[in-house]
């Protein structure tokens, strides 16, 4: 029995320093995802439960932020049942010692890839357009006709402008904006842009708006390599897309 017992304490020793190691390089990640790198990439036999009892013993979990969360209507949002079909798009900030950085993302909802981005120090429609035809030229290199993809953003001045929504409609693009008081409307877009704040954005000071951009265009492929979605089935967002790809669904046929 003792030498089953030491045996268990030297496993948990392993996977605890394993934790750490994960925690260090991603300080906001809750159990479920620490034990989905385990189990996915690291090929390690853990329970969840297993992962959250090792975690709270060591003091590693994150604590829950319930003090401003915010009030959701029940309005159902769109749901997107294949790649390019539904888009979000929306900006955030980044602090830098020569002023604001300005990024803006576009994600594909289906598979939570950042198809187009935009990091400046100004925010203007033009920018917003910048990220979008970013996304249009890589994704849709023959052009958008026939495709039916929207884009979800919210009541902003950008993807309000006359101009942006001249663009859309002139790319075949349709357009659908949040209600307002819904902020699950965009909520795909919005929990990305979480999860670059977490990932990129907060874990060190930047110098200048051009090393944001240097920095997240690094960033981009690794996150789509490695970064595993609950709500992809803890897969990365280019295995789902592979497994999605019309190809691989006429092989599995």
């Amino acid at each position: 029995m003792r030498r089953a017992s030491s045996s268990v304490v030297i496993r948990n020793e392993a996977i605890v320093s394993r934790i750490r190691e994960l925690k260090a390089d991603h300080p906001f990640w809750g159990y479920r995802r620490v034990w989905a790198t385990l189990r996915f990439t690291d090929k390690i036999m853990i329970t969840p439960k297993r992962v959250l009892r090792l975690m709270g013993l060591h003091q590693l979990l994150v604590t829950a932020e319930t003090a401003h969360k915010a009030t959701r209507t029940t309005r159902p949002k769109p749901r997107a049942t294949a790649p390019l079909q539904w888009w979000g798009i929306d900006m955030t900030k980044v602090m830098t010692q020569a002023g604001w950085a300005y990024v803006v993302i576009v994600l594909d909802w289906f598979d939570k890839r950042i198809v187009g981005h935009y990091v400046g120090d100004q925010a203007k429609t033009e920018h917003w357009l910048s990220a979008l035809d970013l996304a249009v030229n890589r994704e849709f290199p023959a052009g958008i006709e026939g495709h039916c993809l929207h884009l979800m953003s919210d009541n902003g001045s950008q993807p309000t402008s006359v101009r942006f929504m001249q663009a859309c409609g002139q790319l075949g693009i349709q357009q659908a904006f949040t209600s307002y008081n819904n902020p699950k409307g965009n909520a795909d877009t919005e929990r990305m842009m979480r999860t670059l704040k977490e990932e990129l954005f907060w874990l060190r000071e930047w110098a200048s708006p051009a090393e944001v951009a240097k920095a997240l265009d690094a960033w981009i492929p690794g996150y789509h390599e490695t970064y595993r979605h609950s709500t992809l089935g803890y897969k990365t967002p280019n295995e789902f897309k592979r497994e999605h790809s019309p190809k691989t669904q006429l092989q599995a046929a």
